[in-house]
């Protein structure tokens, strides 16, 4: 019996074929081999063609088909992680309205932060655990206000894995993760958010059915089965967002686990059974793939924008012919600190950590007959570090004190020293896995259908490949130095 997992990321979409006997991978593939653009049609904002993703996705899965090793027709179940926060809107014919507002945008923090004023600080707080600051809310808020002509035609609005969903099945549902991602749901009611819906004006009717995320989610059309070379009617059994998703697949499901990665953003991600907020709403709090009123699951999330996303921009900018394991070996040339160079990691929108600021990357103290691309290298990686760390303490001031940390080998931590220096920086072990979060999906899947008893079950056989622990590099006066800089740029 196999398992589709559909992974919808900000770069490329990549679906894998996973067996369910063994959890082991057959078959993979990623589409495009570049990364996907993201629309700035001005500063702060960012969006996305959902109608880009659906492409990208059944060419993911044409290149996966290709490779062979697998039947389709034995594929059971579906699942799909994606992107978070983003904003999409379909009229009753299920046509996309606009372009995705996606998780980076920063065009609605203004109208977020009258929101939490109007709502009452300590009622969003309470309720919905964070600040609507510049989630999706904000954002229909924002269409709402400003495209008033698209607002009136709009039937339903989705995350991005429930687009894709509606693609697959001609249905559209949502859960109370995904809800609680948007900053829709009501965590002490249970339900959608009233002050939420009323504040803004919204219309109840444009949520979808609410399902749990483990479970049927709508099957495939006969329409779409014959496109993409699978049988009909295979459920859709799990969708949920990247983070929630990758720690899913890390197995990351009960108090105290946390799991880390470093992609496109940055981010932290523990978790909690209590309704944990921080009073700045700094870092956020949402419902896991395991949450239920009965038995309280959320993901405390740290999220960085600018990561992977920067890393790529030097590669393009200062690694004209690397490969970015050639960088990573460069970047061990120059020594800890970079010879004084540092970087701040903020060039991709408002920052959530540093109260919704859009302070810039900054590369400072550049020495022109001294720095050399290695330098550049490194202290981009010293800077993503110093800012993973300088999150991680507004965690620790919130009660998350993990003994380790988990962390899919893969992005930023395929580099031995930028996965040291993430140790260092933090203080905290971390333990290295193969995980991958189209496998995450499609394992989902397979809970969602009942194929797996648990996720426990699902996850049975990930082991560590391998444990990264802190060294005595003195790393601790290079953060002292970068916080002072980062200091600065905010007073």
């Amino acid at each position: 019996m196999l398992l589709l997992g559909i992974d919808i990321g900000t770069s490329s979409v990549k679906v894998s074929v996973v067996d369910a006997a063994t959890q082991n991978t057959i078959a993979s593939a990623q589409y495009p081999d570049q990364e996907s653009p993201i629309k700035a049609l001005h500063p702060g904002w960012a969006e996305q063609s959902p109608s880009m993703w659906w492409e990208q996705a059944q060419k993911a899965l044409e290149r996966c088909h290709a490779k062979g090793g697998y039947n389709s027709n034995d594929i059971a179940a579906i699942g799909i992680a994606y992107q978070m926060h983003g904003l999409v809107l379909v009229d009753k014919d299920q046509n996309v309205l606009r372009d995705s507002i996606i998780w980076c945008d920063s065009r609605a923090v203004e109208i977020g932060d009258k929101a939490f004023a109007a709502i009452g600080e300590e009622h969003c707080l309470s309720h919905l655990l964070n600040s609507p600051g510049n989630f999706t809310a904000s954002k229909l808020a924002w269409v709402k206000e400003n495209e008033p002509e698209i607002y009136s035609k709009i039937d339903k609005i989705m995350l991005p894995g429930d687009y894709i969903a509606m693609k697959l099945t001609g249905e559209i549902t949502t859960s109370v993760s995904a809800l609680s991602e948007g900053v829709f749901f009501d965590f002490k009611t249970n339900g959608i958010s009233k002050e939420i819906i009323s504040y803004f004006g919204f219309d109840e009717s444009l949520f979808p059915v609410i399902n749990p995320v483990f479970s049927s989610h709508g099957t495939l059309q006969a329409s779409v089965a014959e496109k993409l070379n699978l049988k009909v009617g295979i459920p859709v059994t799990y969708k949920s967002g990247d983070q929630p998703n990758n720690a899913l697949s890390l197995n990351v499901l009960n108090p105290g686990e946390v799991a880390a990665t470093a992609g496109t953003s940055g981010v932290i991600y523990g978790v909690d059974d209590q309704l944990v907020y921080d009073q700045q709403s700094r870092i956020n709090t949402f419902a896991h793939v395991n949450y239920a009123s009965e038995q309280k699951r959320l993901g405390v999330l740290l999220c960085i924008n600018g990561t992977g996303s920067l890393y790529r921009w030097v590669k393009n900018t200062f690694g004209t012919g690397y490969s970015y394991n050639q960088m990573n070996a460069e970047a061990e040339k120059a020594p800890l600190g970079s010879e004084g160079l540092q970087v701040l990691p903020f060039g991709n929108g408002a920052e959530r950590m540093l109260n919704n600021k859009q302070v810039g990357a900054h590369f400072q103290n550049i020495d022109l007959n001294l720095h050399t691309p290695a330098h550049i290298f490194r202290a981009v990686q010293e800077g993503i570090a110093s800012s993973f760390r300088y999150g991680f303490d507004i965690m620790r001031s919130n009660g998350m004190n993990p003994t380790v940390i988990r962390a899919g080998k893969s992005n930023l931590f395929l580099s031995d020293l930028f996965t040291q220096t993430f140790v260092n920086a933090t203080g905290v072990p971390v333990e290295l896995y193969n995980n991958d979060g189209s496998v995450g999906a499609a394992l989902g899947a397979g809970i969602g259908a009942g194929i797996f008893k648990s996720p426990a079950e699902a996850f049975s056989n990930i082991k560590a490949i391998k444990l990264v622990e802190p060294t005595t590099d003195q790393f601790e006066a290079v953060y002292q130095e970068w916080k002072a800089l980062l200091d600065l740029r905010l007073s």
